[in-house]
């Protein structure tokens, strides 16, 4: 294997770390109202599992507030029971064809087991990055082994360092931003 594949290979691998980090950030609501927050969750209809995205519009016509209008009807009582499943910690007011969901303010306690909810998040995310950054190393092994110059190795053990602190330090500042979002009163 080329170091230009394990390099890609690497790097793609990191992104998608970081970025399932981010989009977990996301899901956690800050008292402000966010369609990323129900956006991914599963409901039942048409005989099949769906994302809620994917049944109905969602919108927030105001910071408090998550309206979603459902594109048939007949969808509004599986997506009220999906929204209940979820567990995502707000009750859906279902009014004619209309769910809202109301954003309840946050207590202190509420916004300290989400900040540790973030924390495990990109604790998790730093985990996936390490975990490229040893693939990348044994495959650099290999790649010596296979007649890869000293020099080449050492760069190429340089380089994924750089990026995997790169990536670490992207998941950490992700975390502080989040952290501070969250802290706000």
């Amino acid at each position: 294997m080329e170091t230009k594949d394990i390099f890609d290979d690497m790097e793609r691998e990191m992104q998608k770390s970081v970025d399932h980090v981010l989009h977990e950030f996301a899901s956690l609501h800050t008292g402000k109202a966010n369609t990323s927050m129900v956006e991914s969750v599963n409901v039942d209809v048409y005989g099949s599992n769906m994302k809620l995205r994917d049944v109905a519009a969602i919108t927030t016509p105001d910071a408090r507030t998550i309206q979603i209008q459902p594109w048939d009807k007949t969808t509004v009582g599986p997506i009220e029971k999906a929204l209940i499943e979820a567990k995502i910690g707000i009750n859906p007011v279902v009014t004619g064809e209309l769910i809202r969901l109301p954003i309840p303010e946050l207590s202190g306690e509420r916004r300290e087991e989400l900040c540790k909810m973030a924390q495990g998040f990109a604790e998790q995310g730093r985990i996936g990055v390490r975990a490229s950054r040893k693939d990348a190393m044994d495959a650099l092994k290999n790649a010596q082994k296979e007649g890869l110059p000293e020099d080449d190795f050492k760069r190429g053990e340089k380089d994924v360092q750089k990026n995997t602190d790169g990536c670490v330090n992207q998941i950490n500042q992700a975390l502080a931003d989040k952290e501070e979002d969250l802290r706000k009163v």
